[in-house]
């Protein structure tokens, strides 16, 4: 795992590959956080994030990079074996989930639907897509402050032009 991370780089990572059409929006996150915090991170993860795109699998419910980060987040903090509901890792991931989606949240309607981001919208129009990669790389962001700042990371906020 990596002690610093580039958190303009992880916003440019997630948003070029969505972009140009390498990943959508929930894979983007998951592949951005793999390279930029834990390249050693299983590389399934990526393909777990497959079915979210377009509010869960084409269905327009939640934003797939709200559901693109919470797989992120539950890499480094979720459970990985049965354990009672007080168990500290699942209300940690639970915590950090709610302060990712709230985030987005407050910053977008006040909702995680993404018919209402894209009610107006042709699916295909470069409006949307550039709407969504706006959405991508603000919750790689958001992710990635929260895996930081958890597992006292530094953060580099600094100008520094993005590889």
């Amino acid at each position: 795992m990596k002690k610093e991370v580039n958190i303009k780089q992880v916003r440019y990572d997630a948003e070029e590959v969505f972009r140009i059409g390498g990943f959508y929006c929930s894979e983007a996150i998951v592949s951005s956080v793999r390279k930029n915090f834990d390249p050693n991170m299983p590389v399934e993860l990526i393909k777990s994030a497959s079915g979210f795109p377009i509010g869960v699998g084409r269905s327009k419910c939640m934003c797939g990079a709200i559901s693109g980060a919470i797989i992120a987040l539950g890499y480094f903090f979720g459970r990985n074996e049965p354990s009672p509901g007080t168990d500290p890792r699942s209300g940690k991931c639970m915590e950090l989930a709610y302060e990712l989606q709230d985030s987005f949240r407050k910053n977008h309607q006040g909702t995680l639907c993404c018919h209402i981001h894209i009610k107006e919208m042709d699916i295909l129009s470069g409006e949307h897509k550039k709407q969504c990669v706006a959405f991508t790389g603000e919750m790689a962001v958001k992710t990635a402050e929260l895996i930081a700042r958890e597992l006292s990371l530094k953060l580099i906020h600094d100008d520094v032009e993005v590889r």
